[in-house]
């Protein structure tokens, strides 16, 4: 309900299929002042899922300084799911390898990111 998502950080509706190095992609590209597009998992209250074709850019004031983010989303059209799904398999692979090796470390999410498809394409 809206009462219980208000005030709570966003990632409440953050699905566990999604991998860590996808958000890590998003904040990188975020803090060098370029938007973000991605295809996001979210979950549903009752613990379904839903898809989300995502854009985020940066908020200006007018002394130029980041005051904030605007998030749009769009329903996924044609094969967008299946593209989002074949490209984060491997980083939640990848993931999982690391949670068994003992956890993950910013770092080491970040080490993922840089060798994967999504910081070569940008």
């Amino acid at each position: 309900s809206e009462g219980e998502l208000l005030g709570s950080p966003h990632n409440v509706m953050r699905h566990p299929d999604m991998p860590a190095a996808v958000y890590a992609w998003m904040w990188d590209l975020l803090s060098r002042g370029r938007p973000w597009r991605a295809m996001v998992k979210n979950r549903c209250r009752n613990g379904d899922h839903y898809w989300v074709d995502t854009n985020i850019s940066q908020q200006y004031a007018p002394d130029g300084c980041v005051i904030g983010y605007l998030s749009t989303r769009r329903r996924p059209i044609g094969t967008q799911i299946a593209e989002a799904e074949a490209l984060y398999a491997p980083l939640r692979q990848a993931e999982g390898e690391l949670e068994a090796q003992g956890g993950m470390s910013s770092a080491s999410v970040m080490e993922l990111y840089r060798s994967s498809p999504l910081y070569q394409a940008q």
